[in-house]
């Protein structure tokens, strides 16, 4: 007999993971609560079935991809539903504590789940079998209970599992990307009140400015749900946060050269040493930097050289201030695999090309 697991939430997350445990020795089942969502999946067979939370007592697996706080609400659903006994429930959230202690008292076995993945994109439409290839994907077991069968389901993702305890979890997550979040969001809040005095402001902060603060383009729900959940950790690393900054402040009022050197090369130092290919927290940026020289077609034949070499990429954007006669155009691949060979065939047309290290 088939094993049925139930995907409930087939936005980007739910939607990849789909696409990549689907297999002849599963039946699989799916559930969104948008109408064009469950549409598009039906029509373009991500799953066998579109069916809702009540044939939830059928299924053998129930993985909940959805923002935590809407984890929360179906696990109390489904406790209330005459699960098999043999049932494991997992989610996708990127908080594990306050789900993990609630889970304790509920009549089924759960175990918390968050795949270190994304994208620049969400939704169905943006399903990737690939999303997970070479990303951690981190499980919170309860004590005793054995995460083998739920890794053997989900190892078609090829992602490398890690287990540890929510607690950890959620300090880890809360200082790799949920404090960054944070401070790129408010990064772009100030200069929002900058723009307002200076209107060309926007213009300059197209370059590196839009870089450093890409992740605030976030899915401000979700990003509620993650602060709201690991509240106590976020009060505690802002705290610190603030620490940080004020020593800044104490060193430029003091005009201590010296501590102000330090407080930047320490960063560099450590900036300098992280690892370079593997994929954490927060989903990287596979952008290339291309200089075009200003000739008619230059753009073109970039673009030519991809194509011929089935290389497919997720944007394109030319950089606006550069002041040689050299433009940068920007270019988003959806992996590394694909940057690097982008990089190789373009540098052999003896287009100079670098990368965001």
């Amino acid at each position: 007999m088939k094993k049925r697991v139930f995907v409930l939430g087939i936005g980007l997350i739910g939607a990849s993971l789909c696409r990549a445990i689907k297999n002849p020795a599963i039946e699989l089942f799916g559930w969104d609560h948008s109408l064009e969502t469950r549409k598009i999946a039906h029509e373009v067979k991500l799953v066998d079935q579109i069916t809702s939370i009540e044939r939830a007592p059928e299924m053998d697996v129930i993985i909940l991809a959805v923002p935590v706080r809407s984890t929360l609400h179906y696990l109390h659903e489904l406790a209330q539903l005459p699960l098999k006994k043999t049932v494991i429930v997992t989610d996708t959230g990127s908080t594990k504590n306050e789900v993990m202690k609630q889970a304790q008292d509920f009549p089924f076995t759960f175990i918390g789940g968050h795949p270190m993945a994304g994208s620049h994109k969400s939704g169905v439409k943006a399903e990737n079998p690939n999303l997970f290839e070479e990303a951690y994907y981190i499980l919170t077991p309860p004590e005793g209970v054995e995460v083998t069968p739920l890794i053997e389901l989900l190892a078609p993702t090829r992602a490398k599992f890690v287990v540890l305890e929510p607690e950890s979890h959620d300090e880890i997550v809360g200082v790799l990307s949920h404090l960054p979040h944070i401070v790129a969001s408010g990064l772009v809040r100030m200069s929002d009140h900058l723009t307002e005095e200076y209107p060309r402001a926007t213009q300059l902060a197209a370059g590196g400015f839009r870089d450093i603060t890409r992740i605030a383009s976030s899915d401000p729900q979700m990003w509620t749900d993650i602060l709201l959940t690991n509240r106590s950790i976020l009060l505690d690393l802002l705290g610190k946060w603030q620490k940080e900054i004020s020593t800044i402040c104490e060193n430029l009022l003091e005009q201590d050269q010296s501590a102000i050197y330090d407080f930047f090369s320490q960063a560099k130092h450590s900036r300098d040493h992280l690892p370079i290919k593997d994929r954490g927290v927060i989903p990287a940026f596979y952008d290339l930097y291309v200089n075009i020289p200003d000739t008619a077609g230059a753009i073109a034949t970039v673009m030519t050289l991809l194509s011929q070499a089935g290389i497919s990429i997720i944007n394109l954007k030319i950089q606006e201030t550069r002041e040689d006669i050299f433009g940068v155009l920007e270019l988003s691949f959806k992996n590394q695999a694909d940057l690097e060979k982008g990089q190789l065939v373009i540098e052999e047309a003896e287009f100079h090309c670098c990368r965001r290290s």
